[in-house]
């Protein structure tokens, strides 16, 4: 079956899925990589970086399941677009379950868990977990209650520090529906500097937090959890299968810092195009990287792995 990634009733408007997202990359090294991986590759992202485009078939034939960062990887201009929730669909028709791993609060996930083809989503670092049951989302945390109490305080008061000793910093507007972090908004809605940055992630660390910096906040928590732990931990939940031992057999999409521990321990790592904005501050890139931003390579990457399947 060759799939047609339009609505129903609608005549194909491009031959390729990809075409489906509207924007092209804002930014000029992503904007590099989307004119063609060779004339970037080298000068921006290393050449041990593999173009998207070159990954064997025969490896893609064996995945049995894919993860991924949602903002800026399954999103576009903040949306999750047509083409990425039909890119989705078919993955799960052809029997690949795709995991969500992110940085975003409970309460935005919940909105994400319902409509989507997505098998779960794993939320805030890996601390909370969300998937659909009987029509609404089943959630579970990883630490138990009274753990995530004593933290709440804990949290509170970094973030009042945070707000109060680094001009402009402020918290994330999706902080209402935090349970487990707290995250501070350095390019969603507000700017923050690489020096501000810098400060907002080494206040965290000195108050005993975990820290990281996502394509759009910094994101601070209390606990052992990762987004890799999590991911772990869900897979097992909903798929009764250990992550740790098929990790060979699993992709990880992500386009950031805080996706290095994930393309660390997935050999089969991609970073969507507009990872190279990360290009100064990266340490661990992922093996491969697609030609197109955003949600336009997350459906490059769908292509692939359906076209390896015979789909």
């Amino acid at each position: 079956m060759q799939y047609a990634f339009t609505e129903p009733g609608t005549r194909p408007f491009w031959p390729r899925l990809a075409t489906l997202l509207g924007k092209r990359p804002n930014s000029s090294a992503a904007s590099a990589v989307a004119r063609g991986p060779a004339l970037i590759i080298g000068r921006v992202i290393p050449p041990s970086v593999t173009p998207w485009s070159r990954c064997d078939p025969r490896l893609l034939h064996g995945v049995r399941g894919v993860l991924t960062d949602i903002d800026d990887t399954l999103t576009t201009d903040g949306r999750i677009p047509m083409g990425v929730i039909a890119a989705l669909a078919a993955l799960r028709e052809a029997g690949l379950p795709v995991i969500a791993v992110t940085g975003r609060p409970l309460g935005w996930s919940r909105e994400v868990a319902l409509p989507t083809p997505l098998t779960a989503v794993v939320a805030e670092n890996g601390a909370v977990a969300l998937r659909e049951v009987d029509g609404d989302a089943g959630i579970e945390f990883a630490d138990p209650e009274l753990v995530r109490a004593a933290n709440s305080l804990r949290l509170r008061a970094v973030a009042a520090r945070i707000v109060a000793e680094i001009p402009g910093a402020t918290l994330s507007r999706d902080s209402v529906g935090r349970a487990t972090d707290i995250a501070i908004d350095h390019a969603e809605f507000a700017h923050l500097d690489p020096a501000q940055i810098e400060r907002v992630v080494a206040l965290m660390k000195s108050e005993g937090m975990n820290a990281t910096v996502s394509s759009i906040h910094v994101n601070g928590w209390f606990g052992a959890h990762t987004k890799l732990t999590g991911a772990i931990w869900i897979v097992r939940r909903v798929l009764g299968r250990d992550l740790d031992r098929e990790r060979d057999a699993w992709l990880y999409v992500g386009d950031s810092t805080n996706d290095e521990p994930m393309f660390a321990a997935f050999p089969l790592s991609v970073g969507v195009a507009n990872i190279a904005d990360f290009a100064d501050r990266l340490q661990q890139w992922p093996k491969y990287v697609t030609s197109l931003d955003r949600g336009r390579g997350f459906i490059e990457i769908a292509e692939s792995l359906l076209a390896a399947r015979g789909v």
